[in-house]
């Protein structure tokens, strides 16, 4: 008996039209392009249907709600389907890839992102095969978890970052290995991979709380930011120059951090380094930042630490149980 994959498009290049503004996706029209490919009826593919949202979204367009709505899709079908396939565009991907780890608990079913930097419908997309392989992939159900499946490689969604805007190679995991190499064959790797036995699925619809990104750049003056990240933000993800440093100056953001976290914010410390760790406490420059009340993000990356934050503030529990799992691997999105 055939395996079943629900391909979910939710927009993005690889279903894209043009049109006389550019590239934009249209209803209908990808449905059209995969039906049109031979190897999506070849004996070797699972049997597939297609799920189109409404509306579909340029990435960039993609929010919290829509999150919770490519869940809501996976659980409704749950039962129906071996294997999950999400069709996304490529700018924030990994955003959603995060959030869905931790949105959907007790996942034992693939469910796959991948895109295109090329439109299917176009001459040299890259569409084709990284949509192919997804398929299979989910079909394979050797890779139970929120997977990226990019120009041969298969990695942890909540792992992957976008590494290039321009190159058909767009995606990488810098801490941690691929689920998979993709050549000749799908060459699993067992050792990377999560196996997770839990009591069945379980949705945690994310709540839109007002989170927060602050990049540490030099000559950074704290102050112009403290009535946002105090009175504003419920989470903060602040990314440091390499293992967790700030620049030893920076006197202003120290009371700032105290008044954020008395104020019930949380502010997670993640590393500008693609590849590394957050060590606070390591160097003088980041002991300030734990003493404050700040919390290490290890080596999670900035839309894995955005996503974990989303999910932790919706489970309405206390901000000190927050900080507290914030430092715990709950998804295999760190490394402790």
């Amino acid at each position: 008996m055939k395996k079943r994959v629900l391909i979910i498009y939710t927009g993005g290049t690889i279903g894209m039209k043009k049109t006389d503004k550019g590239y934009a996706p249209v209803s209908g029209f990808l449905g059209d392009a995969i039906s049109s490919l031979a190897d999506m009826k070849s004996d070797g593919a699972p049997e597939w249907d297609l799920y189109e949202m409404s509306p579909l979204l340029d990435s960039s367009d993609v929010t919290v709600k829509e999150w919770n709505k490519i869940a809501a899709v996976i659980c409704d079908n749950y039962d129906k389907y071996d294997g999950f396939v999400v069709l996304h565009g490529t700018d924030t991907m990994a955003y959603t890839a995060s959030a869905l780890s931790f949105i959907l608990d007790g996942l034992d079913k693939p469910v796959v992102l991948t895109g295109s930097q090329i439109p299917l419908s176009e001459i040299r997309s890259d569409g084709k095969d990284n949509l192919v392989t997804s398929l299979l992939v989910a079909a394979d159900g050797v890779a139970n978890e929120v997977c990226l499946c990019f120009s041969g490689k298969l990695l942890r969604g909540n792992r992957a970052v976008k590494m290039s805007a321009d190159h058909l190679v767009a995606f990488d995991s810098p801490n941690y290995p691929h689920l998979a190499d993709i050549g000749i064959t799908i060459k699993y790797h067992q050792s990377a991979l999560r196996h997770y036995k839990g009591d069945g699925l379980k949705m945690t619809p994310l709540s839109e709380v007002p989170i927060g990104v602050l990049k540490v750049f030099p000559g950074i003056q704290f102050g112009l930011f403290e009535t946002i990240m105090t009175e504003k933000l419920s989470g903060i993800v602040l990314e440091t120059f390499g293992a967790g440093n700030i620049p030893s100056d920076s006197g202003a953001l120290i009371p700032i951090i105290s008044h954020a976290f008395e104020s019930g914010s949380v502010v997670t410390v993640c590393s500008q380094c693609p590849s590394g760790t957050v060590s606070l406490g390591a160097y003088e420059t980041s002991s300030a930042l734990k003493a404050a009340g700040a919390v290490s993000g290890f080596d999670m990356t900035t839309e894995a630490a955005v996503a974990k934050l989303y999910y932790l503030f919706s489970l309405g529990i206390g901000v000190d149980e927050i900080k507290l799992r914030m430092e715990q691997n709950l998804r295999g999105e760190m490394t402790v």
